[in-house]
């Protein structure tokens, strides 16, 4: 959980330019956008059973539900802050284990699906029709989660690519579905997510989508503990112009999250993760040539904390 407090000083003292902004809590209106709420209801009131908190890795703890909820309101906060100014982000979030009625690999509750569906409920669009949303999840570990969640919803389209053999064991079916194969390098995996890219504006060609959450994780730093394969960390940031360039040619505002990072040394995590707010920032400077005002770019999460060894 330190990585919190370091990726923040660290962007402090490094990319002053970017605005901070305290995470708000999610409501449980929000929350019942996604989850059940009989689920809403246990985490809230500390009723979850034994199985359900050995699923989400950890106990309950009034600090656990409320930095789930925190979590949450800091992607909403970042996906209004996105529609309006192009980019924004979380400097936690990217909990994308967590389904409709259960938590699970250290996700509670699942931020990028409830604020998927709130920007589509506050959005106003022609004819009324849904905001089109597209979550390109490159988090070491697929987002079985989100899948789950939007497997029957077609105005969003969710991305993953992962270790073919790293948690979860058992996948669940997303739009596309792009695994890795163990000690993956540079190459063949900017090389595949090259393909992934296209795939997903191929198969938007008509629609675009109107809002991309993407899911930076930095787990598939070759210094991961989990992360399984050797991605350096100049191919990481590669990874994130690609994304972001993409992203900005074609117009679609981006809300970034961390996802998960467990490097043996853990400053080398949040290097990973720093480049990719500097890679951010840089984007949105290209989108905006010559505006002084930077948009808030990081929602910082409250104190409380619990700790986590394993994926996001």
């Amino acid at each position: 959980m330190q990585k919190y407090r370091l990726l923040r000083d660290a962007i402090v003292a490094e990319l002053p330019a970017v605005r901070l902004e305290q995470a708000p809590l999610a409501t449980e209106g929000e929350l019942a956008l996604v989850h059940t709420p009989g689920y809403v209801d246990a985490v809230l009131q500390g009723t979850l059973s034994a199985a359900q908190q050995r699923e989400i890795g950890f106990p309950w703890s009034p600090a656990m539900a409320e930095r789930a909820r925190r979590s949450v309101g800091a992607t909403v906060s970042a996906a209004r802050d996105a529609l309006r100014e192009g980019i924004a982000a979380n400097l936690a979030g990217g909990t994308h284990h967590a389904s409709a009625d259960t938590g699970s690999g250290y996700c509670v509750f699942n931020d990028l699906a409830v604020a998927a569906r709130l920007m589509q409920a506050e959005w106003s669009g022609p004819q009324r029709r849904p905001l089109r949303v597209a979550v390109v999840d490159l988090d070491v570990h697929q987002g079985n989660g989100t899948a789950a969640i939007f497997r029957e919803d077609p105005t969003v389209y969710t991305l993953s690519m992962h270790g073919a053999r790293n948690f979860p064991f058992r996948k669940v079916a997303g739009n596309l579905d792009v695994d890795l194969p163990d000690g993956c390098t540079d190459g063949p995996y900017l090389a595949a997510l090259d393909d992934a890219l296209e795939q997903l504006w191929q198969d938007h060609a008509d629609q675009p989508p109107e809002l991309v959450f993407y899911q930076a994780g930095a787990d598939p730093h070759e210094g991961d503990r989990l992360g399984r394969l050797k991605i350096t960390a100049a191919g990481l940031a590669e990874r994130d112009r690609r994304v972001f360039d993409a992203c900005r040619s074609r117009g679609i505002p981006v809300v970034l999250t961390m996802g998960g990072g467990y490097g043996h040394v853990i400053e080398d995590t949040v290097a990973v993760q720093l480049q990719t707010y500097r890679e951010a920032l840089a984007t949105w400077h290209r989108c905006n040539p010559g505006k002084p005002e930077v948009p808030a770019m990081l929602h910082r999460g409250n104190n409380a904390t619990h700790h986590t060894d394993t994926p996001n």
